[in-house]
């Protein structure tokens, strides 16, 4: 994903009016995942914010972790290395007001309290590992602006390296969303790619990834009844996630990544299906070379192909839109809005 200096969110959360308490200051998210370290830095402006600088590196955190139990020597490393460009970032921008955050690789890793404070002596970042829930809201938050307001329903969900969260709101008449439920799945790309594999892979096992993680949708449904929701009640589907970027960037063509032209696309589940089906027929070296993918992603991409098909397979919706936002846009709505929160408090 590349954001350009010039790129602004079109919508904020109902809350947030710009006021000077946000304008007088420059914001930052980090979101330090078990595949990816992203950093936005962001100035508001009219409407949203503008985005002034970010960075985005897979560094893979995760990697052997569902075997070991802990951050290996070179994940650390790796992670790191990204954490200190993001240090220099903060430095050269002046950031005023920052959060940086790790979801499922810290929240497993035995050795996660070793590395934060690593983390800490060696970048000058203070990372916070957040819970599930607070994940699963601020991937709400950051995508909130793409959903539709005339649906009854919404199903919003993030595909991560460790674990995928879903989440089902409810829209009232005046298009306030609210969260009706939510799950986490501890199951990600680089989990279910390590347990299963991810350069070599046919039909057989393709099958059975989707298996592993419908079987854990199935007391979601049965407890909401969302099949039925989808067949009395206009639902959107919204995800968010490098899968379905990946998947939109695939079925555009495109001859390289172009946020521009994927964030808030709407696909038909025969287009989500038709591109799903090249990528698991595509040898490994294919998807390597492929513009939308490269060698980074190449053995994660087709796990992610699967928790997707579970999800449509358990609920069978007709479109998809696709989300290029999530947990970094969520905090800078928090940053900001928390900013105009402490200019009120002080009577100005």
């Amino acid at each position: 994903m590349t954001y350009r200096e010039s790129d602004r969110e079109r919508a904020m959360p109902p809350a947030a009016t710009p006021r000077r308490g946000r304008l007088d200051h420059t914001f930052a998210a980090l979101d330090l995942g078990t595949n990816n370290c992203r950093l936005l830095i962001a100035r508001a402006a009219p409407g949203g914010f503008r985005v002034v600088d970010a960075f985005s590196r897979i560094v893979r955190l995760g990697e052997g972790l569902t075997h070991s139990g802990r951050l290996s020597d070179e994940a650390i490393a790796r992670t790191i290395g990204a954490l200190k460009v993001c240090a220099g970032k903060l430095a050269r921008r002046n950031v005023t007001r920052s959060r940086a955050v790790a979801t499922e690789a810290c929240r497993r890793a035995a050795n996660c309290g070793d590395f934060i404070e690593t983390v800490r002596a060696e970048t000058g970042i203070d990372m916070e590992i957040i819970s599930t829930a607070e994940e699963a809201r601020l991937a709400l938050s950051g995508c909130a602006p793409l959903l539709d307001r005339d649906n009854r329903f919404a199903m919003v969900f993030d595909i991560g390296g460790g674990s995928t969260e879903l989440m089902w709101l409810g829209v009232e008449d005046d298009g306030a969303t609210a969260l009706i439920s939510w799950l986490s799945v501890p199951i990600g790309v680089v989990t279910l790619a390590e347990r299963h594999g991810g350069i070599t892979i046919d039909d057989a096992l393709f099958a059975r990834m989707v298996e592993e993680f419908a079987a854990h949708l199935s007391g979601f449904e049965d407890r909401y009844h969302i099949r039925r929701h989808l067949s009395e009640h206009p639902v959107q589907l919204l995800g968010t996630s490098g899968t379905v970027t990946t998947l939109a960037g695939v079925h555009l063509g495109l001859p390289r990544y172009d946020r521009a032209q994927v964030d808030g696309i709407w696909l038909e589940a025969d287009q989500v299906a038709e591109v799903t089906d090249r990528l698991v027929r595509m040898q490994y070296r294919e998807r390597a070379h492929h513009p939308c993918i490269g060698p980074d992603r190449a053995d994660l991409v087709i796990a992610g192909c699967a928790i997707l098909s579970a999800i449509q397979n358990t609920w069978p919706f007709q479109r998809l839109r696709v989300a290029d936002r999530g947990v970094r846009e969520g905090v800078l709505f928090d940053l900001m809005n928390d900013a105009d929160g402490e200019l009120a408090a002080a009577g100005a």
